[in-house]
């Protein structure tokens, strides 16, 4: 998918509107550990810990990883629910990062966000035209038509009854809460909606019809999406573009098929081994799943170099010593690992495991190692050869220019 299409297809306007919709420049979050009778601080859990990425107008940007690895906090904290510890935010050419709450008032037409927990995130004091109702009220906005118009035809827009405005949230199932909790995120027409894992509290027989819905959607009124999850199916239907985060960083991101196709850093290569796959026939066949060694590090106190280093079985001495930058190695993929899948290694000249890798090394299937290898040798090979034609090239294109012997230099 080119950089100017959105999903759908649809070819993307020129001018203000190539300009992205959010950007995020080393945001950072750090929550304070305090211990004592004066509250004195002795730590901090780096939740998320300096990330970039840029969200399109109108595209969906997927975001997975373990729990833990931070994604909900950085979803509190580009809708600005969060104060963020250090970086930047920009909302459509706006510094929002450390607005107060008069000054994100205006924004917050602009910026909804659906929480993951369809039973916790409405009052169950309240009906439901209440709950809809309350961003209008909030933001003193009167719809045309009149507020209770306007909520029927919200319920209505995402597949609820019209008549279940005088009802309570304990009268509804875990997919209808979720449906009212998108309605209340869609009053007041934002242009981008963070959602956190907006399916994962669901029945599967119920997921499809979120995820489509909030397709429909999209398509319907012009959305941009930020999708956090952990199932990568889910994230694969919906996505344009994925970023996975480990540890409170950015390891990979690149476009939906060719994360799904070519992963290139070990971590994405090892979360797509886990999705299983719906085939009768593979039932005896040998898994590839790659096993990591342990759990996340704690994320009071990371791994010095690359964060992964401790759990990956290529894992050098630079892994461990210097933090590899997110960087882009393909158009459109940006990774952080200095021996990346799929691609050259970044640091040849480092070739020595860690203890700790060839522990990793003996959980993942040797058909995987191999084709790390394979594809690695084919990057090399492929580089080479095209430095070598480059530079023949070049050799013919000057030969050419040279006067032969029997010609004259004077004109």
């Amino acid at each position: 998918m080119s950089e100017t299409e959105t999903r759908a297809g649809t070819p993307a306007v020129t001018n203000d509107d190539e300009k992205p919709l959010l950007r995020v420049e080393g945001l950072v979050k750090h929550f304070p550990i305090k211990k004592g009778l004066l509250q004195r601080q002795v730590g901090a859990v780096k939740a998320v810990d300096g990330i970039d990425f840029e969200v399109r107008r109108g595209e969906t940007l997927g975001v997975v990883g373990e729990s833990g690895c931070g994604k909900s906090t950085m979803g509190r904290l580009i809708t600005r629910l969060l104060e963020p510890s250090g970086g930047k935010i920009e909302f459509d050419g706006t510094d929002i990062t450390h607005l107060n709450t008069g000054g994100m008032r205006p924004l917050r037409r602009d910026v909804q966000m659906i929480f993951q927990d369809p039973y916790g995130s409405l009052n169950p004091r309240h009906t439901i035209g209440t709950i809809v109702s309350a961003p209008f009220r909030l933001q003193g906005v009167e719809p045309e038509g009149g507020v209770k118009k306007e909520v029927q035809r919200l319920l209505e827009l995402v597949g609820l009854s019209p008549e279940h405005f005088n009802r309570y949230p304990h009268e509804f199932s875990g997919g209808q809460r979720q449906r009212i909790g998108i309605a209340r995120a869609l009053a007041l027409k934002p242009r981008m909606v963070v959602a956190d894992e907006p399916v994962s509290a669901l029945d599967v027989s119920i997921q499809a019809q979120v995820v489509n819905l909030m397709d429909d959607l999209q398509d319907e009124l012009g959305l941009t999406y930020v999708i956090i999850a952990h199932d990568l199916s889910v994230v694969r239907h919906v996505s344009d573009r994925i970023a996975v985060m480990y540890l409170g960083k950015i390891v990979e991101l690149a476009d939906r098929n060719a994360l799904y196709e070519a992963p290139m850093h070990p971590y994405t290569k090892a979360l797509l081994s886990a999705v299983p796959i719906p085939d009768p026939k593979r039932r005896t066949a040998k898994s590839e799943r790659i096993l990591l060694k342990g759990d996340v590090p704690s994320p009071i106190a990371p791994p010095s170099g690359c964060r992964f280093h401790t759990r990956c079985w290529k894992a050098t001495e630079i892994c461990r010593t210097t933090e590899p930058p997110l960087i882009e190695l393909r158009p459109g993929q940006r990774v952080a690992c200095h021996h990346p899948e799929n691609f050259a290694d970044q640091a040849p000249q480092d070739t020595v495991l860690l203890t700790a890798a060839k522990e990793a090394a003996e959980l993942v299937s040797e058909e995987v190692l191999a084709e790390a290898a394979a594809t690695s040798e084919e990057a090399v090979e492929e580089a080479t050869s095209e430095a070598s034609s480059e530079e023949t090239s070049s050799e013919g294109s000057a030969s050419s220019d040279k006067p032969s012997s029997g010609e004259s230099t004077d004109k």
